[in-house]
């Protein structure tokens, strides 16, 4: 049988939300699977995912790093594995329930039957679709989306946003051992790398509710990366050649 939906979720100390989280995964619709890369996390989250493992041998898999080698970095190691392995969409989201798993089901729609190749979950789409982030955070995060906008020229609203589905001819395309970037900037350069090689995206509402388990990894540092990081990357843009891709969905 050919593999379909893969979710990828990096961790490090989720021990709190990882059971609850691929539970949730696993009770969808649509045989999702899902692939756990966890940090070598002190508190047992691995552990925790190898017993799920028995309890869902063909959908649950796990990548284990020697330690904190950045969110980028975990991605692209899901990416690969998911190539490998032969899956047709691969979704990003995250541990602690921020993202909805049943919205899981309306990115893989708009992908699968609207013919998008990269669908974003976003939080801005509609207006603000926060819930729970204190007001400084939520300015934060808004005002560094519009900033991307304003630097790279991409046309989305949530030009930071962490929930995704790729299809597999994106992924296949993009050189991944050259994206750059480890931290939080990555998810903007995987969005204006898919964005200058021609692919179809589409931004669709979801609403953002703050973790009420575990602790954020977010930070301003991790926000500065990114103010940076952009600037550097739509400067090394003006020397790259972005050749459309034959392989865009029609």
């Amino acid at each position: 049988m050919r593999k379909d939906k893969l979710v990828i979720i990096p961790t490090y100390n989720e021990l709190e939300n990882i059971r609850d989280i691929a539970l949730a995964i696993m009770a969808l619709e649509g045989d999702f699977e899902l692939l756990v890369i966890d940090d070598n996390s002190p508190d047992g989250t691995a552990e925790e995912v190898k017993k799920l493992q028995h309890e869902f041998p063909e959908r649950i898999h796990l990548l284990q790093r020697p330690g904190k080698l950045g969110l980028g970095t975990a991605y692209l190691e899901g990416f690969q594995y998911a190539l490998m392995c032969g899956y047709q969409y691969v979704f990003e989201m995250d541990a602690d329930f921020s993202h909805n798993p049943h919205d899981l089901i309306r990115l893989h729609k708009t992908a699968a039957e609207e013919g998008y190749d990269l669908v974003i979950g976003s939080r801005y789409v509609t207006g603000v679709n926060v819930v729970n982030w204190p007001m400084g955070r939520v300015l934060l995060s808004f005002f560094a989306s519009k900033y991307v906008q304003f630097i790279t020229g991409m046309p989305f609203k949530d030009a930071t946003a962490g929930f995704k589905c790729y299809r597999r001819n994106v992924l296949e395309t993009i050189k991944l051992d050259k994206i750059k970037f480890i931290g939080y900037a990555f998810q903007i350069e995987m969005k204006f790398t898919t964005w200058k090689l021609g692919f179809k995206i589409k931004e669709i509402p979801i609403i953002f509710t703050d973790r009420t388990k575990g602790t954020s990894k977010m930070n301003t540092r991790i926000f500065r990366e990114a103010v940076i990081g952009v600037f550097q990357m739509k400067v090394m843009s003006w020397f790259k050649s972005y050749k459309p891709n034959q392989n865009v969905s029609l």
